[in-house]
């Protein structure tokens, strides 16, 4: 879970500050194309090791430019190939055979094989793992290299569906044994750029690999700046300290953005799926007519426009837009102030009041206050808990003492948390579990994708939570720059494609 708009007041406001902000800043001298990159970031990573940490930051300097896994993640959310060519699974979907590429090897010149993939598996599965996520790992029964050395079979102890997506995220990107230890604070791994320097609270450089095993990236170097603070963003843009911000951090600055020639705009999505979380097993919301007139009463235009200003893509149920299997579900429940009433009548509370506990970000702070109001249209009365982050993870996440509450769910193809027995939702279905075990069972694409569309629209009938909207990527950059992601499927700056325009 994570921490982030029609043009109105709002948009206005942030034209009007934007532009007294440009008009005080000095307007910088674009040259011919430079070879190097400085993308802005909001937060530092604390480290550099995605395989011993699970900040989002880490992922967002080192994946894909420093490090590779087995398969790779794209902006779409697609699995594509990386230091394995191409692999096959057996019938019983237990046995991946992987071809690993040819003329591989680490920044520091150590030649990579099958026995750097046994080692990093062996290393996160090990009891003593300080990986983040070593549940990807679970599946695993063994991991053994060919004969020759250039190819590698994991068997698995059940079907998991999941597993090729799984190996082609950060945590699971193939490591030196050599350097391995060493690799939060002087990264080593098979990409395209090798590390330079880290500057703590600045900047960490990378440098272009004239030796890559794989296709050359256009740029000779690139500079991750931190800057945390959304004022000196904007400054830092506008005065062409920085050439890219993939996660803008100023949306009420964007339309000053717009409207320069300068400068490209990217409004996409994320993983980020935003929801008014519903406790299903907490009377009366195990009452499928109250959770449906709580959907009923919702404008999600409205919120994402107060929320997040006019930035964000209405959702239907727990899935992100950008992926292929997106289903559109956003007209199960329109906005109908009428039927909202309709059923708290069916359901006996006419007069519902209720709790909504808000965590720290604006889109949950700022969220409520909307959706109280909206709550209000139908007779609801709605009080608004605001906590800190730790508070809530006791008492909403851990300790399930909550009506509602508003949060984003940033992990990528998260939607089998619904089959969590234990999850703070207290959704019960097996039919919907059946579904997640048939996809554990899947690998095949199409297969899949027709699972996950069934899970979409039995989540939404079932109306187990107010899916509101899918947290916007909001990317700004020099108007020459091609190359950098519309969207997020995964927590990443990949800079394989990023060039400037001749």
């Amino acid at each position: 879970m994570s921490t982030t708009c029609n043009p109105g007041s709002n948009r206005l406001l942030g034209t009007i500050l934007a532009g007294a902000i440009a008009a005080v800043l000095p307007i910088p001298v674009l040259a011919g194309p430079p070879d190097t990159l400085v993308m802005g970031m909001v937060l530092e990573p604390p480290h550099l090791d995605p395989t011993a940490g699970a900040a989002a930051a880490i992922d967002e300097v080192v994946y894909a430019n420093i490090f590779e896994g087995l398969t790779r993640i794209d902006e779409n959310g697609v699995v594509q190939p990386a230091l394995a060519r191409e692999w096959s699974i057996s019938e019983d979907g237990l046995t991946y055979t992987f071809q690993l590429a040819d003329g591989v090897t680490f920044q520091d010149g150590a030649a990579f094989d099958a026995s750097d993939v046994v080692f990093t598996f062996e290393r996160a599965m090990a009891d003593d793992s300080t990986n983040a996520h070593k549940d990807l790992f679970e599946p695993v029964a063994s991991v053994a290299a060919g004969d020759d050395g250039s190819s590698v079979v994991i068997t698995l102890k059940r079907p998991t569906g999941q597993f090729l997506f799984d190996i082609g995220l950060g945590d699971a990107v193939i490591v030196d044994p050599a350097s391995a230890d060493n690799n939060k604070t002087m990264p080593v791994g098979t990409g395209p750029f090798r590390f330079v320097e880290w500057r703590k609270g600045d900047s960490v450089r990378l440098q272009r690999r004239d030796d890559y095993w794989g296709e050359p990236v256009g740029l000779k170097s690139a500079v991750f700046k931190f800057i945390p603070d959304p004022a000196a963003a904007v400054a830092a843009m506008m005065a062409g300290d920085v050439d890219a911000f993939a996660n803008f951090p100023s949306p009420e600055s964007i339309p000053q953005f717009e409207a320069d020639p300068r400068f490209h705009v990217e409004i996409g999505s994320t993983e980020g799926e935003t929801i008014l979380a519903i406790n299903n097993a907490r009377p009366p919301f195990n009452d499928i007519r109250v959770r449906r007139a709580l959907a009923y009463a919702i404008d999600r235009q409205a919120i994402i426009d107060g929320s997040e200003y006019g930035y964000g893509t209405p959702i239907g149920s727990h899935f992100a837009p950008h992926h292929p299997a997106y289903v559109d579900l956003t007209g199960r429940y329109p906005h109908d102030i009428e039927k909202a009433k309709e059923l708290l009548a069916e359901a006996g509370q006419s007069n519902l009041k209720l709790t909504i506990k808000l965590p720290p970000p604006p889109y949950a702070r700022r969220g409520g206050e909307i959706i109280q109001a909206q709550f209000a249209q139908v007779g609801i009365s709605a009080e608004l808990i605001p906590m800190e982050w730790a508070q809530w993870l006791e008492q909403v996440y851990g300790g399930k003492d909550y009506d509602l509450t508003i949060v984003s769910h940033t992990e990528p193809m998260d939607i089998g948390n619904y089959a969590r027995d234990d999850y703070y939702w207290g959704y019960r279905n097996p039919d919907f579990n059946k579904l997640m075990d048939e996809l554990a069972a899947t690998t095949s694409p199409a297969g899949q994708n027709r699972i996950l569309g069934d899970a979409q629209r039995m989540l939404a009938e079932d109306c187990v939570n107010v899916f509101l909207f899918e947290l916007a990527k909001r990317g700004v950059w020099d108007a020459r720059l091609e190359g950098l992601w519309a969207n997020s499927p995964i927590q990443a700056n990949d800079l394989t494609k990023v060039h400037w325009k001749k």
